[in-house]
């Protein structure tokens, strides 16, 4: 009977003390009360956040739908957090656990409403599309995540001056880390300064065909901090550095209003001066008469005699079609190349090539005589 009362009273202890002083039947209960509330947390989600979500599917404007959606994940982590309160108020705990449970409900208050803030940046960026008129798309990206990054820093320095880390003497340490850093990363702050130059500038934005000579030709797909994406027309993926695009001269095919025919006709010397005259009329005339290219005041247009070439008189042709699709370009192009064919035929005249003259005035007195093959008839004689 004494071995069984000496048990009890230790079962009775070890009930009683418990872990860190806390009787287990109080630690019970506080696992309860967080038990339940995590319970509740599915109901909340389910039966207000859910219908929330129904009422503003219903509403003419967006903005509440995406708040709505952005708020979902932080504010339903909201009964997790009070029943973690309410379990450590029950247990009453004393010295550094309550310190620490103290610490920690506060980093859990302050993960929660930057949590918040930090999704619903995404939907009040919508509000910054008013910017994209002044600025480019891409800076207003990049607007969108300096702002992120600020709400994540200043989450964190919160969360560490709550557990009593100040957050002064790491910005010194990083600061100094940074000066040294920066020393070996030149190309890399420069790559960033150019790439913001670019966006400012506007010299080009994601989708528009650009060439940059000795460089890329391509598709634009995304302007990024350090470097560019273009994607080649062999659909391969090119990652330019953003001081390459800012340093050379950049040609955006896409902001073209009409695209350039520019060419040389070469024709012989021996064609007259009708001639000439004919052939620049009648490719003038075309042009004039063809919807598909561009005639002054839009666009200047020339067909005239240039100058006088080393093996040809040459006829300068310069003229804008109205389409800028490279495609259809080349079409109207290969017409006109046809044309000016006909034309030049039509007038009895012919192309010019690269020839050379050689003039002899005099040949030396000793020079060996010619052989000439005899003929028949002096063989016969």
């Amino acid at each position: 009977m004494e071995k069984l009362q000496q048990f009890w009273k230790i079962v009775h202890e070890v009930w009683t003390q418990g872990w860190a002083g806390v009787d287990i039947g109080k630690l019970l209960t506080a696992l309860g009360i967080l038990v339940v509330f995590l319970l509740l947390r599915r109901l909340f989600t389910r039966f207000i956040l859910d219908r929330l979500q129904n009422l503003t599917s219903k509403t003419e404007t967006t903005i509440d739908d995406y708040s709505l959606k952005a708020l979902k994940k932080p504010v339903s982590f909201v009964p997790v957090v009070l029943g973690l309160f309410l379990a450590l108020e029950y247990l009453e705990l004393k010295g550094p656990l309550s310190v620490f449970s103290n610490h920690l409900l506060k980093s859990l208050i302050v993960t929660v409403i930057f949590w918040a803030v930090f999704n619903m940046i995404q939907p009040l960026s919508l509000f910054l599309k008013r910017m994209e008129e002044t600025f480019t798309t891409p800076v207003v990206a990049w607007f969108v995540k300096t702002v992120k990054g600020a709400v994540v820093f200043v989450g964190a320095a919160t969360v560490l001056e709550i557990w009593g880390i100040e957050i002064g003497p790491i910005i010194a340490g990083l600061g100094l880390f940074g000066v040294a850093v920066a020393l070996g990363a030149q190309d890399l702050f420069k790559n960033l300064i150019s790439g913001l130059l670019i966006l400012v500038e506007r010299r080009f934005s994601v989708g528009d065909w650009i060439r940059v000579d000795g460089v890329v030709e391509g598709t634009v797909e995304n302007i990024n901090f350090r470097s560019t994406l273009v994607r080649r027309f062999d659909k391969a993926p090119v990652f330019v550095p953003n001081q390459k695009l800012a340093d050379n001269a950049v040609t955006n095919f896409s902001a073209m209003i009409h695209r350039r025919i520019y060419w040389a006709i070469g024709l012989e010397y021996r064609t007259t001066i009708d001639q000439l005259r004919m052939v620049r009329d009648e490719i003038e005339a075309y042009i004039i008469e063809n919807p598909d290219f561009v005639n002054p005041p839009k666009a200047p247009l020339f067909v005239r005699v240039d100058k006088f070439n080393n093996s040809s008189i040459d006829l300068m042709l310069y003229c804008f079609t109205e389409t800028t699709v490279w495609g259809d370009w080349l079409q109207i192009k290969e017409a006109l190349a046809i044309k000016v064919k006909e034309v030049v035929e039509k007038a009895g005249c012919a192309f010019a090539f690269p020839s050379t003259s050689l003039y002899v005035e005099t040949l030396p007195e000793d020079r060996p005589e010619i052989f000439t093959v005899p003929s028949e008839k002096e063989k016969r004689a």
